[in-house]
């Protein structure tokens, strides 16, 4: 296949990268890559939903307030408020978009709102508890029909285009042209050019051994920013979704926030008893960070493989209305959430820092922009408030497409980009390097960087980050590249910012918890990190 140019590069093809090319498309041409088919992102997994200010009583001061409280004093102010005052609009594009929204009561309110923890208010618009499925499905139809974007599936990128990759030598370094990508199909890398690109890859929580994410969340967006010279921002406030499913069939199964919002609580499975009430007042449904240090607490006391969840006291057709692609899949596997607990462990979910954005999605390189979970908006702070995710993608995809149609006519066209060279390499024939260090990446990230910290242990991780770093980077100028040698190159990236940060971090905030510093510190600062050195 060849070469492809067109106005806007958007790499990712969930929620961020989809509205993008939606604002885009009326006047621009626009191609969408994703790293598998098109619906393999994490916009599809999310259950819980989408927060915003629609129910009678409630404000956008106090949902302003709830984002700032999870995020333990690091939001930037503007950024809750640019995003909580954008919601409900959004959330009227996505129906006129058709996306399915559980409706209210006859005479009541127009959708079925819930409540989850952190939440002052039931704000949470849902279809079901598959709110992400939904609404990529919606997205991506009408982005398939949209003859401006062209979404090209299994295309894994490697690095982004910069002047860098121009002939002339007065080109602007820090200029981004695209991207290299490597064709799953054919094995070979392809160019991905326009004015403009799009960030909107997701996180990084597969760098961790267990993740409620998809395989491919490996940190690619993030990696490449900082690589081509983007600073990073709060890449050690990891959320661990409290409640993942336990059980050995079955690795990255999350049982929705939404469940505790609508009454299930958290249980000792050696005698049954409640234990959240121990740690926080406001229980089950305390912010995210809260509830996952309370189950590793209790696991390790107890010495547990697992807690249990129960919502078996509420009445089965109230569980299988609210929850049935839960309860079905239980089912599969023998858990009958109408009549027992659910075993779940806290698992790596969400990235809440990232490449730095301004309110416009545009990062420290010209051309180059970010949306959603790759970027750090300022949003989330040191802990995402439940069901602001979909919202931040929704709002800052089509921020990042506003600025680029309001600015286009400055944007020079694409000059001429050297192809990606391969006349040095070779194909390998020890792929066990890369899955071996695949699996110790997630092990040592799992064990040393996880949700109580210790500097000994990060300093531990870090070490482990440099020797890996090494013979990864020698492997990797010396094959031909691979999904997973991309992969892995990212993760070691992705890993080394995470622990950089955390180290750097000398007090315990939001989702960051160290026993050397149990202290949250008076005034809170972002902790940025500058780009890698130009090579």
């Amino acid at each position: 296949m060849a070469d492809v140019d067109a106005d806007v590069i958007i790499i990712g093809s969930g929620a961020a990268g989809l509205t993008a090319a939606l604002t885009l498309a009326p006047r621009l041409k626009v191609v969408v890559l994703a790293k598998s088919n098109i619906s393999s992102g994490s916009t599809a997994w999310a259950q819980g939903g989408i927060a915003a200010v629609l129910e009678p009583g409630d404000t956008f001061e106090s949902h302003i307030d709830d984002t700032m409280t999870a995020g333990a004093g690091l939001n930037n102010r503007d950024a809750v408020e640019f995003v909580v005052e954008n919601a409900p609009a959004v959330i009227e594009r996505l129906a006129d978009l058709g996306v399915p929204f559980n409706p209210g009561e006859a005479g009541g309110e127009r959708w079925h709102l819930t409540q989850e923890g952190g939440h002052s208010h039931r704000r949470i618009v849902h279809v079901d508890d598959a709110t992400g499925m939904a609404v990529q499905q919606a997205l991506e139809a009408a982005a398939a029909a949209h003859p401006n974007i062209h979404l090209v599936p299994d295309m894994v990128a490697i690095d982004l285009i910069t002047g860098r990759h121009q002939d002339s030598p007065a080109a602007d370094p820090r200029r981004v042209w695209g991207v290299y990508a490597c064709d799953r199909e054919t094995g070979h890398v392809r160019r991905f050019t326009g004015r403009a690109t799009v960030l909107a890859t997701g996180g990084a929580s597969r760098a961790y051994l267990y993740s409620t994410n998809t395989r491919g969340s490996t940190g690619d967006g993030i990696a490449m920013a900082w690589r081509a010279g983007c600073r990073v921002s709060n890449m050690e406030f990891n959320q661990f979704h409290p409640t993942c499913l336990y059980h050995p069939e079955v690795k990255n199964f999350l049982i929705t926030e939404a469940m505790r919002g609508e009454g299930a609580v958290l249980k000792r499975p050696t005698d049954g008893s409640r234990f959240m009430p121990d740690f926080d007042p406001r229980g089950e449904l305390a912010p995210r960070d809260i509830v996952a240090r309370a189950i590793d607490h209790e696991i390790k006391r107890l010495g547990l493989d697992f807690v249990h969840l129960d919502i078996s006291h509420k009445p089965a057709d109230f569980i299988t209305g609210h929850f049935p692609t839960i309860h079905k899949r239980l089912l599969d596997l023998g858990i009958d959430i109408t009549r027992e607990p659910i075993p779940v462990v806290p698992a790596a979910h969400y990235t809440c820092g990232g490449v730095l954005i301004d309110l416009a999605g545009r990062t420290d390189l010209p051309g180059l922009y970010a949306a959603g979970e790759v970027s750090q908006s300022g949003l989330h702070g040191a802990n995402r408030l439940a069901s602001n995710s979909l919202l931040e993608c929704l709002v800052f995809g089509q921020a990042a497409a506003a600025d680029i149609l309001a600015n286009w006519s400055g944007l020079e066209p694409t000059p001429s980009i050297r192809e990606w060279d391969e006349s040095r390499v070779t194909d390998s024939d020890e792929e066990v390097v890369v899955h071996h260090n695949w699996r110790e990446i997630r092990r040592f990230m799992w064990d040393y960087v996880g949700i109580v910290r210790t500097t000994k242990r990060l300093e531990r991780a870090l070490h482990r980050v440099a020797l890996l770093r090494s013979e990864v980077q020698e492997y990797y100028s010396n094959f031909r590249v691979t999904p997973d040698l991309i992969e892995l190159r990212n993760l070691i990236d992705v890993a080394d910012l995470i622990v950089r940060s955390a180290l750097s971090r000398k007090e315990s905030r939001g989702l960051h918890y160290t026993l050397d510093y149990p202290e949250t510190l008076a005034r809170g600062e972002d902790t940025i990190l500058p780009p890698a050195p130009a090579k």
